[in-house]
């Protein structure tokens, strides 16, 4: 699957998710995440949303261009 293309419409959906802490589905090479979306930011040279699995706790890094599909769960 390639990466998705990243229109102003998808990067609003996923920074208001992140704003109101929205949990996301997203896929990245194959494995789908349900995650609590908590803040869009820059990691070295690329734009990343950082999330928390609900499940632990932990924090994931996802590089947008990593991406290959998401949904806001709303």
């Amino acid at each position: 699957m390639s990466p998705l293309r990243w229109t102003t419409d998808r990067m609003d959906q996923l920074e208001r998710a992140a704003r109101d802490g929205l949990r996301v589905a997203l896929a990245r090479r194959g494995t789908e995440y349900i995650v609590t979306a908590l803040r869009v930011t820059s990691v070295g040279r690329h734009e990343a949303l950082i999330a928390r699995l609900p499940m632990t706790g932990e924090e994931l890094i996802f590089r947008l261009d990593q991406i290959d599909s998401f949904q806001v769960i709303g």
